[in-house]
């Protein structure tokens, strides 16, 4: 009689996710996800033909972090997209390689793109949007773009280890930058 299956997708994921975190998704080895996983192999390539398969998955397990990450980030700026712009670089500084997978590989996404993640479910996006033009921004779609590809690119610093300016020196220049942006 065949033994019964003990591990579960979810443990696996689970598991995966705690590799990613650590040391990065390309780290993740079959033999060294059953070890974490406390199982052989076999129950891995019996829920997943491939690592593709898992890495769709895993991407879903990092997305619902990152937003839980925002939902619980503190909001207390009174400029647009500060708030979004501090959890994202708080983000890149505290989780590298799942800001990596997240925000920068596009392996595992399945059609999703950044915007999405980041506007989540909560419309976070769109919130700020709504907010800088009720402060009177002109054109505050084009103004994130802007913001955007400023937040975006100070995030790829954090996690290159190029970014080192404290809270404050960031506000301050997310603000600056909005200023310069909204003009």
């Amino acid at each position: 009689m065949a033994r019964k299956a003990t591990i579960t997708q979810k443990e696996i994921v689970n598991a995966a996710f705690k590799i990613t975190k650590k040391e990065g998704f390309e780290a993740i080895t079959s033999r060294k996800l059953a070890a974490a996983a406390g199982c052989s192999t076999q129950p891995i390539f019996r829920i997943y033909e491939n690592m593709d398969e898992l890495k769709k998955d895993l991407y879903d397990k990092a997305a619902e972090f990152y937003l839980e990450f925002y939902d619980e980030y503190k909001k207390t700026h009174d400029v647009p997209f500060v708030d979004l712009g501090l959890a994202y670089i708080g983000f890149a500084e505290k989780y590298p390689h799942l800001f990596r997978l997240l925000f920068i590989s596009h392996e595992g996404t399945e059609g999703k793109s950044m915007y999405d993640l980041v506007n989540g479910n909560s419309e976070n996006v769109v919130r700020e949007i709504n907010r800088a033009s009720s402060q009177g921004a002109a054109n505050a779609q084009n103004l994130f773009m802007q913001m955007w590809i400023f937040i975006h690119g100070a995030g790829c610093m954090a996690v290159t280890g190029d970014y080192d300016l404290d809270e404050a020196s960031s506000v301050k220049m997310l603000e600056s930058a909005y200023m310069a942006f909204s003009r």
